[in-house]
């Protein structure tokens, strides 16, 4: 009888062990599962009256939610009826979104934002997040305030690598392009994917004469003018007709930790049309955020789901009129 107890008592023990086992292994794809990654947060910032970067970002926050799987905010300059109005320089809404966002996308231009509207850009900044820039942000701000003068130059030289100089002259806008791009760097996977290509985008002066790029500035992609205002004028001496249209740099904030920053002075509402372009853009929106070895050799997929047929450039009431911020598909 003893020995017939013990062996009764090995075999519960040994039986409830297994069975504690296997509610262990159960439990654990729910720990591995309860760990995934909140999604990124990528907020595209809007506000300029010439380039339609309101009708731009959105395209390309739909491409980045699809490739990273990513929640996007698109903050726009909108009126007093929640209208986006790019003429409205003074306010752009939804910038609260920073305090949470992962990545920065900003494509704005001369903006006099209150001060805390622009809290929320600058704080981000000296964050040390990473930071992706287009054309006109090399001209964020525009304060007649003496006091605010640092944010029209200092400020985006700082961050971005330049400020405002000059460009090579409005000329054929939208009806054939004017700049040739090639690669400078082909081992940037920012270029995986590249081909040469011609762009509307007028060539910005950044480097050269009298100029450089700020800090860390590696340029990726030059343009050359194929026709240019400062040629006509005999100016090439200053402002030459090859310049950087997309380089690398760092910022470093009062966080002290080092952002990664990506910037082109590409930015004509026709060169997105291209997916040459949406794949610089892509390509350096990943670069942004660490995950350049996730470019494919081809470049991220930039197929639209939707056509994209933006307006031209161009000053006024020239952007689609009374429209309302939608949800990004």
């Amino acid at each position: 009888m003893i020995k017939i107890f013990k062996l009764k008592h090995v075999l519960l023990s040994t039986f409830l062990i297994l069975l504690f086992s296997c509610k262990e292994e159960k439990k654990q794809p729910e720990t591995k599962e309860a760990k995934t990654e909140n999604p990124l947060h990528i907020v595209f910032v809007t506000g300029d009256e010439e380039y339609r970067s309101e009708e731009s970002m959105p395209m390309l926050a739909s491409i980045a939610k699809r490739e990273l799987n990513a929640k996007v905010t698109v903050c726009y300059a909108l009126d007093s009826t929640g209208t986006i109005d790019p003429n409205r320089t003074d306010h752009i809404s939804n910038l609260n979104a920073l305090e949470d966002a992962d990545l920065m996308v900003i494509f704005t231009r001369f903006r006099q934002l209150p001060e805390d509207e622009r809290n929320y850009i600058s704080n981000y900044v000296e964050s040390g997040k990473p930071i992706v820039g287009f054309r006109t942000a090399t001209h964020a701000f525009n304060y007649e305030d003496p006091a605010l003068e640092y944010w029209n130059n200092e400020w985006p030289t700082k961050v971005f690598g330049q400020q405002w100089i000059t460009h090579h002259g409005h000329f054929d806008d939208g009806k054939f392009p004017v700049t040739e791009i090639t690669a400078l760097d082909s081992t940037n996977q920012i270029l995986n994917g590249f081909k040469p290509f011609q762009a509307y985008s007028w060539l910005y002066h950044v480097d050269g004469g009298d100029w450089s790029l700020y800090g860390d500035s590696q340029p990726i992609l030059q343009g050359h003018s194929l026709k240019s205002q400062h040629e006509i004028d005999g100016n090439l001496d200053k402002f030459p007709l090859t310049n950087p249209v997309a380089w690398t740099k760092s910022y470093t904030g009062n966080s002290g930790k080092k952002a990664r920053v990506f910037f082109t002075t590409l930015g004509h509402p026709y060169d997105f049309k291209m997916p040459e372009v949406r794949k610089i853009a892509m390509n350096g929106i990943f670069w942004a955020l660490g995950k350049e070895n996730q470019i494919p050799e081809n470049g991220v997929n930039v197929t639209l789901s939707t056509p994209f047929e933006p307006n031209n450039s161009g000053f006024g009431k020239k952007y689609k009129l009374n429209r309302k911020p939608q949800p990004i598909q």
